[in-house]
C-alpha cells in the first residue's frame, strides 16, 4: 500500500533530488538511485508535509509481516527546525494511524537522532536498528587489497586473474537483456530459506527496471564477461560528492575469485574519484554480514528505528 500520494517515477526525480541533496544523510537508502531501484518492492511514496518532504515505505525484514514506516523528513535547505520538524512528525503520524497502520520512523542515520530529540522532547524511544547498519570501506582499500587482513581477497583476485580471459565493461541498458538472463541463472543455482528467496526474488523485479533505465536514473553499472557473457555486474549510484554506493553486485562462482574481481574492477573503473564505497546494510542475513565484514570495513554507520512511547 502507498501510504502517500505521490510514488517514485523517472519524472519527479528532480523534485526528491533537491531534497535528497541538500543535506548530508550518508545512508544509502537517502539516494535517487536507491529509492527508485527498490521503490515498488518497498512501495515507496512521498508527499510534502509542512516543510519537509515525507517518505513512507514497507519493511520485509520482519518474516512474518510487512511494516510500514517513514523515513526521516527530508529538508530542502539543508537545516532541520524542532518546531516544523514535529509538526511534521505528527501530522505524518495522522496519516499512518488513519490509514490502520503503526507509526514509526526507520532508517535514521545516528547524527539526525539529536534533530528529533529537540523537536520532540522525551517523546521518542530509540532503538538500534543493526540489519540496516550501512557498511563503509575505503576506496583505496578495495582498489589496492594491502596488507596481511585482505591477503584471502588477494589470492582469490590473482587466482582469477592467472586462469581466465576476460574483459570488464560499462553495463548499458542495451544490454539489459543479457544482463537479465545472467541474473535469472544466478538465483535459479540459489538454495536459501523461503524468507531470504523471497527477497531474492523481489530484488530479481527491481534488477530489471533499474537495468532498462540505467542512464535516465543515473546509476553506475559495470560488468566482466567471460568469452563474450556476462558472468558479474555491479550496479550503483551516487551519495553526495564522496561516496559510491553498491546496490547490487553478483557473480558467478563457478569461477573462483570473480566476487573479488567485480569489486575491484567497479572500484577502479566508477569509483576511484570517490574517498568512500556504501555496500548498504546485510538486512540481518548471517552470510550477507559475513562477507561484508570479510572486506574490513571503516565503519559502520548506524541506523535507528523511532517509536512514540506509549504513554505520549
Amino acid at each position: 500500500m502507498f501510504l502517500f500520494d505521490n510514488q517514485i517515477t523517472l519524472e519527479n526525480r528532480v523534485v526528491l533530488n533537491e531534497y535528497l541533496g541538500s543535506f548530508d544523510y550518508r545512508a544509502s537508502s537517502f539516494s535517487i538511485t536507491s529509492l527508485y531501484m527498490w521503490r515498488d518492492i518497498n512501495q515507496f511514496s512521498w508527499q510534502i508535509i509542512g516543510e519537509y518532504l515525507c517518505l513512507s515505505g514497507m519493511s520485509h525484514l520482519e518474516t512474518d509481516r510487512d511494516e510500514a514506516f517513514l523515513f526521516p523528513p527530508l529538508t530542502k535547505n539543508g537545516k532541520y527546525e524542532a518546531e516544523a520538524l514535529a509538526y511534521t512528525v505528527k501530522e505524518a503520524k495522522k496519516i499512518f494511524e488513519d490509514k490502520g497502520f503503526d507509526f514509526s520512523i526507520r532508517l535514521m542515520p545516528f547524527h539526525m537522532r539529536e534533530f528529533f530529540e529537540q523537536a520532540l522532547p522525551n517523546q521518542l524511544e530509540f532503538i538500534a536498528d543493526r540489519p540496516n547498519y550501512d557498511y563503509v570501506y575505503s576506496t583505496q582499500d578495495l582498489i589496492e587489497l594491502k596488507g596481511r587482513q585482505y591477503h584471502p581477497k588477494k589470492n582469490h583476485l590473482n587466482y582469477f586473474l592467472s586462469h581466465y580471459t576476460y574483459e570488464y565493461v560499462e553495463l548499458t541498458s542495451a544490454m539489459a537483456d543479457d544482463a537479465m538472463d545472467f541474473i535469472h541463472a544466478f538465483n535459479a543455482r540459489k538454495c536459501l530459506p523461503e524468507h531470504e528467496m523471497k527477497l531474492l526474488m523481489m530484488e530479481e523485479r527491481a534488477m530489471e527496471d533499474a537495468l532498462r533505465n540505467l542512464e535516465k536514473v543515473g546509476y553506475l553499472a559495470g560488468a566482466i564477461l567471460i568469452e563474450g557473457k556476462i558472468q558479474a555486474l555491479s550496479i550503483g549510484g551516487y551519495l553526495g560528492k564522496k561516496t559510491v554506493t553498491v546496490h547490487v553486485e553478483k557473480a558467478n562462482t563457478e569461477y573462483r575469485g570473480l566476487y573479488q574481481a567485480i569489486n575491484n574492477e567497479f572500484c577502479k573503473h566508477v569509483a576511484a574519484h570517490v574517498k568512500c564505497i556504501n555496500r548498504e546494510e546485510d538486512m540481518g542475513i548471517a552470510g550477507l554480514r559475513k562477507a561484508k565484514l570479510s572486506y574490513h570495513p571503516v565503519k559502520l554507520l548506524e541506523s535507528y528505528i523511532a517509536l512514540f512511547k506509549l504513554s505520549v
